[in-house]
């Protein structure tokens, strides 16, 4: 059975409004197109804005159609729509019935890969994000999926949304930027536990975990 019968044609998730928008797939430097670890690894050093709040993305984690721990390993459903339609958007939803996670979809429409922004340096709009966490530390603002929506406003009326397009902005990392990048496995997950596929900047204050040495 193919993905496209699976999710065919230009179909919206719940809240996504932006598929009609003209597309494109390359943004910041990277080709969403890409598999998803590959783009999770590129997106470290980006910067994402959410209404012009936001900062560098420091953590990430892949997720693909052939991944046990991806939402989309069964095939698709009402809530994981988006993740199956176009690369570039966003694929918002909520962890646990509490928290909002931000997806970067990856890879042709109805294949069903993403990134899950896990960490972000927050660089723009810092006191928006204290009043929204209710805390000073810019060290906790983003530290963690449910943070960063928290943080930069996200919620299910973000899901399916264009990445190029207004509330979102992309800004591509430094030509060289001077960190180190490592690698790891995934957190929070029951399969596929080993497969290295969490990103971030070694030894940031700003993750959501550190790294293993």
């Amino acid at each position: 059975m193919s993905d496209v019968k699976l999710c065919p044609g230009r179909r919206r998730p719940a809240a996504g409004r932006r598929y009609n928008a003209p597309m494109t797939t390359f943004l910041a430097g990277i080709d969403f197109n890409a598999p998803s670890h590959e783009v999770a690894r590129l997106l470290i050093g980006v910067t994402v804005l959410v209404d012009g709040v936001g900062g560098r993305i420091v953590e990430t984690e892949a997720y693909d159609r052939e991944d046990p721990a991806s939402h989309t390993y069964n095939g698709p459903t009402a809530r994981n729509a988006s993740m199956f339609g176009p690369p570039a958007h966003a694929y918002v939803y909520r962890s646990y019935g509490i928290h909002w996670c931000l997806n970067f979809v990856c890879r042709e429409e109805g294949h069903g890969a993403g990134v899950l922004i896990r960490a972000i340096e927050p660089t723009h709009g810092i006191d928006v994000m204290r009043e929204r966490r209710g805390l000073d530390d810019p060290r906790l603002l983003c530290s963690g999926p449910g943070r960063v929506c928290q943080a930069l406003g996200i919620t299910r009326e973000h899901n399916g949304e264009a990445l190029w397009l207004p509330p979102f902005d992309l800004l591509p990392r430094a030509a060289a930027p001077d960190v180190a990048i490592v690698s790891g496995p995934r957190i929070g997950i029951s399969k596929a536990m080993e497969t290295p596929w969490r990103f971030g900047v070694a030894r940031s204050p700003f993750l959501s975990k550190p790294f293993r040495a």
